[in-house]
């Protein structure tokens, strides 16, 4: 096409019972005012300005015949242009306004089979959801008997639960107002599992939902889990990470002591103890898992952590952890192919955390997470989206767009200490709210053998971004910060390198307030097109 646009490439699908969701990669020139029409069947479905679109109330079992197509209002009359261009849309060519379009292929798609409903709290479960009574048992039992043409449902009510273990080929549904609530008692998350936490592999307490069983030495032993519906996974928060914290303190304290002033390379006293916490959703050496619509709630730590793994995606979700330390929202560690989309974040810390593995274990496993997509976004409160600092097996081929990271503390950032090892490169940032950009090296949280060698920055484009150089402290106060930061490795040869700022503009809430570039350890720094206002 000569018209600025290019094909609808890298078209995705999950598919339900009764829904089909379709996301795509963003073309790279979309034009001004571009929408994205749907049509399934040959009529036309719906609108977006979004890349990602969802069809639902579907029959089961059943073909549909979809297409995307992106129309984007030019400035000039370009009829006949393209073959693409409807009679439709003949009314506003003739206005000096018209519409190229870019069209997918056509799809058809069919819809799987309708399930069977698990209830519960029905026979043979009777599961009760007064949010006193304790279910785990029960809710267990449920899941075990899950088989790949059924599913698991939760009706309205809250169900009190400790650890529940997943399995392949399975199905979770949460109703509106269904709530799976874990406890907040360290005790409902024994036995302690093999994970990994900040880059180390570790026994960790069970999460409130696991899946696969955690070995970087294999392939995948869990696949083809969904989790979906309206309701709402939450567990202990802050109440059970403090408990845990205690007894794993307590349990370890010779060690703690032997550390001597070694501690003070933590990020804090509850840095190494605080390693056992519980996810909320733990998923090791798992391909293939979708978890779809429900609000995920106040984990111990991380909400969901995805390690080894292979193909998991995550939208239309809602996270929230405020008040729990290192609460992040959504973590792939050493693991490919991994997207998130449509989501919204009120996190403690990272909304979302891309991971590698931390020195030395972490360059010897040497599994780089790579293939990684996050789009359109929200973090209405949290540190926004970061890679790092864990980054020892390499980070690779991130793809980020239309997110609004502006209400964050970090906004966007890579991150590692010169300890770390490994690299991060091919990162493209484009179409983005920021409150600040960040690549840069860090000193904390930096306990552990060094790698033989600092970690690469490299090979980074950020184009089309507003930056607010405004930042949303914890206590949700605005304070001014540098707009923009390149600070590569202080040692030869380790310098941040080859990354581009292109379309880049710089506003302040207040008048008069100075935004900049910080760079330093860097080279072949390329800045296009930068406005200050």
């Amino acid at each position: 096409m000569d018209n600025g646009t290019k094909e609808l490439d890298a078209m995705q699908k999950i598919i339900t019972e009764d829904s089909i969701t379709l996301y795509w990669d963003k073309p790279q020139n979309p034009g001004e005012k571009s929408m994205y029409r749907i049509f399934c069947d040959g009529k036309e479905a719906g609108t977006t300005d979004k890349t990602h679109y969802t069809l639902e109330g579907l029959d089961a079992e059943k073909e549909y015949s979809l297409e995307v197509r992106l129309f984007t209002e030019e400035n000039e009359n370009i009829t006949g242009k393209n073959e693409n261009f409807t009679g439709e849309n003949e009314a506003a060519a003739g206005t000096g306004n018209a519409f190229v379009c870019a069209a997918s292929e056509t799809i058809v798609l069919k819809t799987g089979k309708a399930k069977r409903r698990l209830d519960i709290t029905k026979e043979p479960y009777l599961a009760v959801g007064d949010g006193k009574t304790m279910n785990t048992e029960a809710i267990q039992r449920a899941i075990d008997d899950c088989a790949e043409t059924d599913a698991v449902y939760f009706p309205a009510g809250i169900y009190m639960t400790g650890a529940l273990r997943l399995h392949g080929d399975m199905e979770l549904y949460l109703e509106k107002d269904a709530v799976l609530q874990g406890t907040d008692r360290p005790e409902d998350y024994l036995p302690r599992i093999k994970s990994r936490f900040e880059g180390t592999e570790m026994e960790c307490y069970s999460s409130l939902l696991n899946m696969g069983e955690l070995d970087h030495e294999s392939g995948y032993n869990c696949r083809n889990v969904v989790i979906r519906g309206k309701g709402t996974i939450a567990s202990g928060g802050v109440t059970l990470a403090k408990r845990v914290i205690k007894t794993e303190r307590e349990r370890i304290k010779e060690y703690l002591s032997s550390l001597g002033d070694k501690i003070k390379e933590c990020e804090s006293k509850d840095t190494i103890p605080g390693r056992v916490r519980p996810r909320l959703i733990n998923i090791s050496n798992s391909q293939n898992v979708v978890i779809s619509g429900v609000t995920l709630k106040n984990g111990a730590s991380w909400n969901v952590h995805m390690i080894y793994s292979d193909n998991i995606v995550t939208h239309g979700c809602t996270f929230y952890s405020e008040g729990v330390w290192n609460g992040d929202g959504w973590d792939p560690d050493s693991s490919t192919n991994c997207t998130i989309f449509g989501c919204t974040f009120f996190t403690e810390d990272d909304c979302v955390a891309i991971k590698s593995g931390k020195n030395p274990e972490g360059n010897v496993i040497n599994r780089p997470s790579k293939h990684i997509r996050v789009f359109d976004c929200i973090s209405s409160f949290g540190h926004g989206i970061i890679i790092g600092s864990e980054i020892s097996g390499g980070i690779e081929d991130v793809r980020i767009w239309d997110c609004d990271v502006k209400s964050a503390l970090c906004g966007i950032e890579i991150k590692g200490t010169k300890k770390r090892g490994g690299y991060v490169k091919n990162i493209h940032i484009r179409d983005c709210k920021a409150a600040k950009i960040m690549l840069h090296s860090v000193g904390y949280n930096d306990d552990g053998i060094p790698a033989d060698t600092p970690p690469v920055f490299s090979d980074c484009l950020y184009e089309n971004l507003e930056i607010g150089g405004e930042i949303l402290e914890v206590d949700r106060t605005w304070q001014h910060d540098t707009a923009v930061t390149v600070h590569g490795f202080d040692v030869p040869g380790y310098a941040a390198r080859n990354v581009t700022f292109r379309n880049i503009t710089i506003v302040g809430r207040g008048k008069n307030i100075e935004q900049q570039f910080s760079l330093k350890d860097c080279e072949n720094i390329t800045l296009e097109n930068i406005r200050c206002l």
